[in-house]
C-alpha cells in the first residue's frame, strides 16, 4: 500500500504540473488560433494547449485505481467530451470517436472498437490522399480567420488506413467544419495510431462553424450510448457463436 500511496501522490503532482503548463501554453498559441473576440481566442488557445498536454503526458491505458481510491479522470476526459459515430457509412464496427472541447474544436480519432485497434491487426501504411485530385496534406490554413482550410461534411474522408492483411479502412470526419490540421506523425509511425489513438495517434482536428457548434453532436452517440452499442454487438456475436456450436453438436 505504500507503493500505491506514492504513486497517487506522484500522479497528483503531475496533474498540478500539467495544469500549470496549460496555463502557460495558453499564452503561446496565438499563431495557431482564430478569433477576433478575445474571449474566443483565449478559449481556442486553451483547447490546443489541453490537447498538447494530453498528448505529451497522458498514458493511453492508465492503471485502474483501487476501489478504495476515487477515480481520477484522464487529461483527455478533463478537457474534452467524447462523442462516437458507430458503423460509419454502414460498415460494421468501423466506429469513430470525436473529442470535443468546449471551444468547438473537435479531434477526430478511432474508437476502441474499430477493427484497426483490435489485436492481430498491423497497419501497413496510412494515406491522406483521398482521391486523385485531393490530398488532406494540401490543406493550407492561414490567418486568424483560417483562410484556405478545406471544408468537410460529416461523411468527408480524411485518410485511408491500409493493413497488412489486405484490409483497407477509410476514416471520415463525422462532423461538419473546417480542417485545421492533420496528424502527419502517423504517416511516419503508423503504430502510434494503435498505441495511443486518443492522443498522439489522432487523425485530424476540425473546427465546426460557430452556428453549428451545438447541432453537430445530434447524430453522435454519448459515451454511455456507445458502450451500449458495443455490448449489444458482443451479445449478438456470442449468441451467434453458441448457435453455430449447437448445430455442429
Amino acid at each position: 500500500m505504500v507503493g500505491v500511496g506514492r504513486r497517487s501522490l506522484r500522479e497528483t503532482e503531475e496533474l498540478r504540473a500539467c495544469a500549470h503548463r496549460v496555463s502557460r501554453a495558453t499564452s503561446r498559441k496565438d499563431d495557431l488560433l482564430l478569433g477576433p473576440p478575445e474571449e474566443v481566442s483565449r478559449s481556442r488557445r486553451a483547447g490546443f494547449a489541453a490537447l498538447d498536454v494530453a498528448m505529451t503526458t497522458e498514458p493511453e491505458d492508465p492503471v485502474a485505481p483501487l476501489a478504495a481510491e476515487p477515480a481520477v479522470p484522464s487529461l483527455v476526459d478533463r478537457y474534452f467530451t467524447r462523442w462516437y459515430k458507430a458503423d460509419v457509412k454502414g460498415k460494421p464496427s468501423e466506429d469513430h470517436c470525436i473529442l470535443q472541447h468546449s471551444n468547438r474544436i473537435c479531434v477526430i480519432t478511432l474508437a476502441g472498437s474499430h477493427p484497426v485497434l483490435q489485436s492481430g491487426k498491423t497497419i501497413k501504411s496510412i494515406s491522406y490522399q483521398i482521391s486523385t485530385n485531393c490530398s488532406r496534406l494540401q490543406n493550407k490554413v492561414s490567418g486568424k480567420f483560417k483562410r484556405g482550410a478545406q471544408f468537410l461534411t460529416e461523411l468527408a474522408p480524411l485518410c485511408k488506413i491500409y493493413c497488412s492483411d489486405g484490409e483497407e479502412y477509410t476514416i471520415s470526419s463525422c462532423v461538419r467544419g473546417r480542417l485545421m490540421e492533420v496528424n502527419e506523425n502517423i504517416l511516419h509511425k503508423p503504430s502510434i495510431l494503435q498505441e495511443k489513438p486518443s492522443t498522439e495517434g489522432y487523425i485530424a482536428v476540425v473546427l465546426p462553424k460557430f452556428e453549428e457548434s451545438r447541432s453537430i453532436t445530434e447524430g453522435l452517440l454519448t459515451q454511455k450510448e456507445y458502450e451500449e452499442v458495443v455490448l449489444k454487438r458482443l451479445k449478438a456475436t456470442t449468441a451467434t457463436s453458441q448457435g453455430a456450436r449447437t448445430e455442429v453438436e
